[in-house]
């Protein structure tokens, strides 16, 4: 198949594009290098063994997006490309519905017009806000607290009214929870720009002499050890969720959702430890107050993409960490 795979570059998007060409799929790589290198798909490239297509583009550019589905057919669409910083979110929504929405509505015109009617979107656990129930099933309502967990809300409604239009549209809805790790090569990994709610990639950073300390928001939570508790899944199982999900837009199931998720919560301090291990000494951290609108604890029920998909999180926190270890300790400028 010829997948169409917007944002590429990115964290997610890359080890996706890995797999999709590992699996003997064509790639084309849509992304407008604003938060991301194009020395990743350099990378991805060279670990296949084979070629990818890269046009960068911003999605809002509706002719230029034209122009790369009229250079030949595509079969489906991954569509990561979007702002994730929630803390930004805050203070810039605008940006942020323009860049994640209005970029998804231009996408889905230009799909349209070119009768490509499968779509896998990246949407995020955030459209849960903090939920009354863990762990959180796919049956949870839509609650999120940030501009950009909304605009996570607002393209999947798009995307069930474009399918409720047209049934002909397949689309599966990917909620996915605390993505880190890297490839185990170390080649391709996390480069975080802004700010992020993911504390691992501030550890790699103060491990490889980056950053002077760990931030730890807040050690008084109703959590085992008083830090938040997230579940964090593998870079590497998550984008091998995409794939299963493509696989699943092929028996035209309509909209369909999933978790991506371990379904296992670990806290901050049982990921420093982890990582702690992983390097083989001691990370600095320093506990402040906690941050407006963080959840005490959030894990995913992920038993509907075990049934549905064959698709289950196997790789553990030490894997996880080990291999972000790998990525940062060989890109220390990264």
């Amino acid at each position: 198949m010829r997948i169409l795979v917007t944002g590429g570059a990115g964290y997610i998007g890359s080890h996706t594009a890995l797999e999709l060409l590992t699996a003997g799929h064509e790639v084309v790589v849509v992304d407008n290098l604003s938060n991301s290198k194009r020395s990743a798909l350099d990378r991805v490239q060279q670990l296949a063994g084979r070629p990818l297509h890269f046009y960068q583009l911003d999605l809002r550019d509706a002719a230029g997006l034209e122009a790369v589905f009229a250079a030949a057919p595509v079969d489906a669409v991954l569509h990561f490309a979007g702002l994730k910083a929630v803390g930004e979110s805050v203070e810039r929504p605008l940006r942020y519905y323009q860049n994640n929405v209005a970029g998804t509505l231009t996408l889905c015109q230009v799909m349209q017009r070119y009768g490509v009617k499968q779509i896998v979107f990246s949407s995020s656990c955030t459209v849960y806000g903090a939920p009354q129930t863990i762990p959180v099933t796919e049956a949870a309502p839509y609650a999120p607290v940030n501009p950009y967990g909304r605009s996570k809300m607002m393209v999947e409604q798009i995307l069930h009214d474009v399918h409720a239009a047209d049934p002909a549209w397949n689309v599966a809805l990917l909620r996915y929870f605390n993505p880190i790790g890297a490839h185990p090569s170390g080649q391709i990994g996390e480069d975080p720009q802004g700010v992020r709610n993911n504390p691992v990639p501030y550890i790699a950073q103060v491990a490889v002499g980056k950053r002077p300390f760990l931030r730890v928001f807040g050690d008084d939570y109703p959590t085992p050890d008083g830090t938040g508790v997230r579940d964090y899944i593998h870079v590497v199982d998550l984008a091998l969720g995409h794939l299963r999900a493509l696989e699943k837009l092929a028996t035209n199931p309509g909209v369909v959702v999933y978790n991506l998720g371990t379904g296992r919560g670990y806290s901050v301090f049982e990921v420093l430890r982890a990582f702690e291990k992983a390097v083989g000494r001691p990370i600095p951290y320093r506990v402040l107050d906690r941050r407006p609108g963080d959840a005490p604890q959030i894990y995913a029920d992920p038993h509907k993409a075990e049934r549905e998909l064959a698709w289950q999180a196997t790789r553990t926190i030490a894997e996880m960490c080990a291999d972000v270890w790998r990525w940062q300790s060989q890109n220390p400028a990264d």
